[in-house]
């Protein structure tokens, strides 16, 4: 009998965590002046983008990679380790659907979108976006858009599961799992709006507005990245819909 590996995740999944963590590992190593030196070259800064934003470390080039490289910093273990969990259950199944180069450039264009919506809510900002929840947050909406569905993989469906044609979005919100899963997530996100970020043991505050732009980017791209098509007409495709 064939033994399951121990970590049942796709590779992608896997050096992609095992790159997150070798960043931070890297930054706390460096510590001291060069640590803080990477930790604001590489983090998304709005404030980056005036007229004086060329002082900050990475200078005028950073405005280019900055909207990416953030999701490579984590504040502190517990920030790593709570964006791996969200990232191995909801993009593992994202990326048995995507494969490993649409999962990665979903996760990008997602990061990015993060960071656009939180540099257009806070202009000219000196405050420092880390973490790769603006990437999570939109494998999270992708996932959604097909794993709740009647059979997917979150409702208990097999391998076939990862296959099955996803519905257009007006159809899964009649899905009363998705739709639940949707509206706790930004209740959960508006609750840290309304409280300036904050959340019992987390270093400094939350930025929610990076997971809001990230899950919309998850949400709206998926069925222009979702290699499986659907063989039904669109307006007969919400059939079995909870």
């Amino acid at each position: 009998m064939q033994r399951a590996p121990a970590i049942n995740l796709p590779p992608v999944v896997l050096w992609l965590s095992f790159l997150l963590i070798a960043g931070h590992l890297c930054r706390q190593l460096l510590g001291g002046n060069l640590g803080d030196w990477v930790l604001v070259a590489f983090a998304f800064i709005p404030a980056r983008y005036s007229e004086a934003g060329v002082m900050l470390p990475g200078g005028a080039a950073a405005r280019i990679w900055s909207p990416v490289t953030y999701a490579f910093l984590h504040a502190d273990f517990v920030h790593l380790i709570v964006n791996l969990v969200w990232m191995a259950s909801f993009g593992g199944a994202l990326a048995r659907r995507f494969g490993s180069s649409r999962f990665l450039f979903l996760g990008l264009i997602a990061a990015i979108a993060g960071a656009a919506l939180h540099y257009v809510l806070h202009p000219g900002e000196a405050v420092l976006v880390i973490g790769a929840s603006g990437a999570v947050s939109g494998m999270m909406a992708a996932s959604a858009r097909f794993a709740f569905a009647p059979g997917g993989p979150l409702a208990g469906g097999g391998p076939r599961s990862y296959r099955l044609p996803a519905v257009p979005l007006l159809a899964l919100l009649r899905n009363s799992r998705a739709l639940a899963f949707i509206l706790i997530w930004f209740a959960v996100n508006m609750i840290f709006g309304l409280t300036g970020g904050l959340a019992a043991g987390v270093a400094g505050p939350i930025a929610w507005e990076a997971h809001i732009g990230g899950f919309a980017a998850g949400l709206f791209l998926f069925p222009l990245l979702d290699p499986v098509r659907s063989p039904v007409p669109e307006e007969s495709s919400d059939d079995g819909l909870a």
